[in-house]
């Protein structure tokens, strides 16, 4: 006999690390809709996870558990994914060797068994997010999509990058991937910087970087779109990139004009996203540039700031989940 879930019962998976404020948000509004969840994080593999998948012998392409202690759900019941920021094991306890094959495993086996659910919404797919984050693919499908982009380059040449330099009022750079990095055991980021002719030497050579004309703007906007549901929140400040520091920031609620408000739902559908945070700049004559899109990005403290609904949207699309 075969037993069926109501949609009622149907749980929400939360992929996250364990101190995720922004996650907490949503899950609070999932309780509050009487919608089931289970949390986990792929770095409890072990005795905190447990994963299960059974192929090629049941009617269900794919059927299984993923158990934590203190949840338990069948995969095929799953109504969405909410992938958020989960950590992937180091295990440092083992050899280099045995520590990158057991990573592996893990991406590649419990990775894939949630990759093998086609039935629930997906906010995002991981995947789909890393197709996504790529920054000269998100300024071409911007400028095809009729958004307004700066000039850009990429390039290793530098003689190429120095023309480009010259060639603009101002120019900055920025990097094409955040990633960690430590100088003399300090962690140090890579922020939108001006640079000049000058200081472009053979070094760009070794890999591609990113120059972009600077924007003459008055105030930054994040959007987070959620589904259909639009958040923008102007940022106002005197840096060129707000982020460097949060306490000398800003804000208020943005209406965004009506063809940047439908284009950025139209950019998420593109890329088969069901919610994305966008970082745009306005200029001194009112218009919106195009800066980029954080597939994954951080929102909850505009929420704290603003109080729009960001975490009652999410937690409205992930009870939708597949609408059946």
């Amino acid at each position: 006999m075969t037993l069926t879930t109501s949609v009622e019962e149907r749980p929400v998976l939360v992929a996250t690390e364990a101190d995720d404020v922004t996650a907490d948000m949503v899950i609070t509004q999932l309780n509050r809709r009487s919608v089931p969840v289970v949390r986990f994080n792929p770095a409890d593999i072990g005795a905190g996870l447990t994963v299960s998948a059974l192929f090629g012998t049941c009617p269900a392409p794919v059927a299984g558990q993923v158990r934590t202690p203190s949840r338990t759900t069948d995969l095929a019941q799953v109504r969405a994914v909410y992938w958020r920021r989960p950590v992937w094991p180091a295990f440092p306890h083992l050899s280099d060797d045995d520590a990158r094959f057991a990573a592996a495993q893990v991406r590649y086996g419990l990775g894939g068994i949630l990759y093998a659910l086609n039935r629930p919404l997906w906010g995002n797919h991981p995947l789909l997010n890393t197709a996504a984050d790529h920054k000269p693919a998100q300024l071409a499908l911007a400028q095809r999509m009729g958004l307004t982009v700066p000039p850009t380059l990429v390039t290793n040449d530098p003689d190429e990058a120095r023309e480009f330099i010259a060639s603009h009022d101002q120019v900055i750079h920025k990097t094409l991937r955040w990633t960690p990095y430590e100088r003399e055991g300090i962690p140090v980021t890579g922020w939108a910087e001006p640079v000049t002719a000058a200081e472009v030497d053979d070094s760009v050579r070794v890999t591609p970087h990113l120059f972009q004309a600077r924007v003459d703007k008055v105030a930054d906007v994040r959007v987070l779109v959620v589904g259909r549901q639009v958040f923008a929140v102007r940022i106002d400040s005197d840096l060129l990139d707000w982020r460097k520091d949060y306490s000398a920031l800003t804000y208020t609620v943005e209406h965004l004009p009506d063809r940047v408000d439908a284009a950025l739902p139209a950019y998420l559908e593109r890329l088969g996203l069901a919610s994305g945070s966008f970082d745009l700049a306005v200029d001194r004559a009112g218009d919106y540039w195009w800066l980029e899109l954080n597939p994954n990005g951080q929102w909850g403290w505009l929420e704290t700031e603003t109080g729009l609904p960001m975490s009652s949207a999410f937690a409205d699309l992930l009870t939708q989940g597949d609408g059946s």
